[in-house]
């Protein structure tokens, strides 16, 4: 898979390309991650690559030529382009899966004030990676590409993900590791019994709780099982409390 990002501060990405993981997926011929400073395809000495908007405002816009002198230096018929804006769809682990199926992606960083309307029409997608402000998409972008690249086939151990939270359509369970007994905080029997089949239901059974606490719209999407409407008449029972996210 190609990756290249577009963004006039190309120094952010330093610590990000060594990454373990990304490091991983490029040395074992799975990622071809490149940057490139937009800095370089501006015209003048002073590489001039935004200007003031028409009509007035605040901010500076970052000027289209070029971006356009970018992309049609490296665009190719393949290409994926994505730009980060407000306006964006939400990026959610259905676009991660989504998006690691291209084999060539193109990520435009916009700045500043923001983009020059007419690059945004030579895009084919816009994210967003949430509702606020960030100074710039280099930080959308890297995140991006981190759930990107963990998804193919190498980076992990092979199922390393299944579970995760989102994978499934729930949040993951609780976790714990070493010691057994922490401040009085005592990691539940059930996950030192080595019974296989109750750990699985546990896990399943505190997904579902955790999930109904902190995420209870995940909840109502999900198709259950007859066994996730026991685990919830279950969880319902313990806590004397309804269990309908709606």
């Amino acid at each position: 898979m190609n990756i290249t990002v577009l963004t006039i501060f190309p120094d952010q990405f330093s610590s990000f390309l060594e990454h373990p993981l990304v490091r991983r997926a490029v040395s074992n011929h799975q990622l071809n991650l490149c940057i490139l400073d937009l800095k370089t395809y501006a015209d003048g000495s002073f590489r001039h690559i935004d200007e003031s908007p028409y009509g007035g405002g605040t901010g500076m816009v970052l000027r289209c030529e070029p971006v356009y002198r970018c992309l049609d230096s490296i665009r190719t018929p393949s290409s994926h382009l994505i730009a980060f804006t407000p306006c964006g769809k939400p990026y959610t682990q259905e676009d991660a899966h989504r998006l690691s199926r291209e084999t060539d992606l193109i990520l435009l960083c916009g700045h500043y004030e923001g983009f020059d309307e007419r690059i945004l029409n030579t895009v084919d997608e816009q994210l967003s990676v949430g509702d606020y402000i960030l100074s710039g998409g280099e930080l959308p972008a890297m995140t991006v590409t981190d759930s990107i690249v963990r998804l193919l086939d190498g980076t992990l151990k092979e199922d390393a993900s299944a579970n995760e939270s989102f994978e499934t359509g729930l949040l993951e369970h609780p976790q714990y590791t070493r010691p057994e007994v922490y401040r009085g905080m005592r990691v539940p029997e059930v996950l030192l019994s080595g019974h296989a089949e109750k750990i699985r239901i546990w896990k399943r059974k505190e997904s579902l709780r955790k999930t109904l606490h902190c995420r209870p719209e995940m909840l109502v999407a999900l198709p259950k099982s007859a066994e996730d409407e026991a685990l919830l008449e279950e969880i319902r029972n313990e806590e004397n409390q309804p269990i309908d996210p709606e």
